[in-house]
């Protein structure tokens, strides 16, 4: 509903341009048009006089005045007023919330979308898990966030490319290797021969079981069978990997989670594209040789020192292969790039960034985008729940799915903003209360469709039409509420896909879904009056589809009884 005010506040400036008022070449400035935050204030307000004052050498309140008045004849504004300094306050026409719930009904699914991202590529780089262990709770938060924000920038007009980024090489993987080794020759943590560092999860055994057994395991394209060799460590590393691997991807399906792209570290080897990466940054004269070591100056880009690239034992630091990484996402084509990380990992950002601008290939500054998120802390019963049966040490996002259910660890995992600590209560999340979010949110959905059998069940005929020709019929508090909340939808959608803030969605529909139930306990809808009837339909299936389109962005069912 803002860009319409916009429009005609575009046309009154060039009027007051034309008519000598203002200067001919004044561009407009960046003038912002907000909700009002009291209805007492009007609908939306905006700070366009303000700005103009002082290009314009004019007072902002006569300014204001002179704004209002050149502003065209229209069906949308009811009245004007100007407050403070020179804010210009705007009271919509009842008809245009009702435009915006005949939108709704027109649109359908595709009500709230927008075309800002211009269908440009933007790969979301999320989860990527080491495949060492089940998924813990801190991925299903990054696999949430990174989910969530692919869907809101999709509905931006994105073209948007999911991609998860495996570190199928390193120390981990060593460790893994042995861990599984161990558990086929029969040892068990806590035994003499256990690897100091090895991984204790009883899934682990599990791995060895199958690896011994000689089970195949199918990971995309690729098939590894068990070689029953407890001595062959190359062949348990590829066992274990592929074997774990699928069990994250069974994961992630069971979460309602899906990639495009599986990248492998292990590829940026064997491509070539690490020792490509160090000598484009070499050949920029962005690295020195001390101590036996390759240094890169990332100190030139704004880092706080500079970084070893190449340790004196040849081997490369971590942030090369990051560097590596990044660059072959540019090469292939992601014009935008975010990568959603826990924020322990905070500390190689700079770097990274630092490594792509050396490279001078064309890179924007600030490539790549990142969405840092906090841990999860877990709580049953008011105490903190630290350990799975299967992973040991931690509690797993299947252990979450399979107590609460996807939808409900799916909403509370982004029900905050990302780099907030989250606290995940079990039993709220199970509750089947008007204090579980998500279960109020999903209620009010299912509660508009009970309505509707109810209007069959009595022998009511409902027809749209004739409900949006008699939308003037809304005319009480709480019609006038749920009409305003409505239109908010599709700059709750723009905002939480800029800002990378699913949060904002999910906290928006419940406060969608108190309008709704505060309707429904204080008005009859099957009334006898048809006019009236059809009317207030029309406003609670426009409800419906909007909570269903917003449930849709988040990963969440849309129930139709519970």
């Amino acid at each position: 509903m803002k860009q319409p005010l916009r429009d005609l506040l575009l046309r009154a400036l060039q009027a007051l341009r034309n008519d000598g008022t203002l200067p001919a070449d004044l561009d407009p400035p960046g003038f912002v048009i907000e909700r009002a935050r009291s209805r007492e204030h009007g609908d939306f307000a905006t700070n366009l006089a303000m700005l103009l004052a002082k290009p314009a050498r004019a007072k902002p309140r006569e300014l204001a005045e002179k704004l209002v008045a050149a502003l065209p004849v229209n069906t949308l504004i009811d009245k004007v007023e100007i407050a403070g300094p020179g804010f210009i306050n705007f009271f919509l026409a009842p008809d245009a919330y009702h435009a915006e719930v005949r939108r709704i009904m027109a649109d359908g699914e595709a009500y709230g979308r927008n075309t800002s991202g211009g269908g440009h590529t933007v790969g979301v780089e999320f989860v990527s898990a080491n495949p060492t262990g089940p998924l813990h709770v801190g991925h299903g938060r990054n696999a949430a966030l990174g989910d969530c924000v692919s869907r809101l920038l999709a509905a931006s007009g994105w073209n948007v490319k999911r991609e998860f980024y495996y570190n199928d090489a390193g120390v981990q993987i060593a460790n893994l290797a042995v861990s599984t080794q161990a558990r086929a020759r029969g040892v068990a943590p806590g035994d003499t021969g256990w690897p100091e560092n090895g991984y204790r999860g009883d899934y682990i055994a599990d791995v060895a079981k199958a690896y011994l057994a000689g089970d195949s395991v199918t990971v995309e394209d690729h098939t590894v069978i068990g070689a029953k060799d407890p001595e062959n460590l190359e062949a348990i590393r590829a066992f274990a990997v592929a074997y774990l691997r699928r069990e994250q991807d069974l994961d992630l399906k069971a979460f309602g989670v899906a990639f495009d792209t599986y990248y492998l570290e292990s590829s940026l080897y064997a491509d070539g594209k690490v020792e490509e990466t160090v000598h484009g940054l070499t050949a920029h004269g962005h690295t020195y040789e001390e101590g036996g070591a390759l240094w890169l100056r990332t100190t030139d880009f704004g880092d706080d020192k500079d970084r070893v690239m190449r340790k004196s034992d040849g081997t490369y630091t971590y942030f090369v292969p990051d560097v590596a990484y990044h660059l072959s996402k540019w090469q292939r084509g992601y014009e935008k790039a975010i990568t959603v990380l826990g924020s322990d990992h905070h500390g190689s950002l700079a770097r990274v960034k630092a490594g792509l601008q050396a490279l001078d290939c064309g890179i924007p500054k600030g490539y790549p985008d990142y969405m840092l998120y906090q841990m999860v802390t877990v709580m049953r019963g008011g105490e903190e729940v630290k350990i799975s049966k299967r992973a040991g040490s931690y509690v797993t996002l299947r252990d979450l799915i399979d107590e609460v259910g996807r939808d409900a660890t799916r909403y509370f995992l982004i029900s905050r903003k990302g780099d907030s600590q989250l606290v995940f209560d079990i039993d709220l999340a199970r509750s089947q209360s008007n204090d579980n979010p998500v279960y109020y949110i999903q209620y009010a959905h299912a509660r508009v469709c009970s309505v509707l059998r109810q209007a069959v069940d009595k022998g009511f005929t409902f027809e749209p039409d004739n409900g949006l020709a008699h939308l003037a019929r809304l005319d009480n508090e709480h019609e006038q509420i749920l009409l305003t909340e409505l239109s908010k939808y599709p700059e709750v959608v723009e905002a939480a896909a800029t800002n990378l803030e699913p949060h904002l969605l999910a906290n928006w529909l419940r406060e969608l879904a108190n309008a709704l139930h505060t309707y429904y306990n204080s008005h009859q809808f099957l009334v006898d009056d048809k006019n009236l009837r059809d009317a207030r339909l029309a406003l609670v299936v426009a409800t419906r589809q909007v909570l269903r389109n917003g449930l849709d962005l988040l990963g969440l069912n849309a129930p139709e009884s519970m």
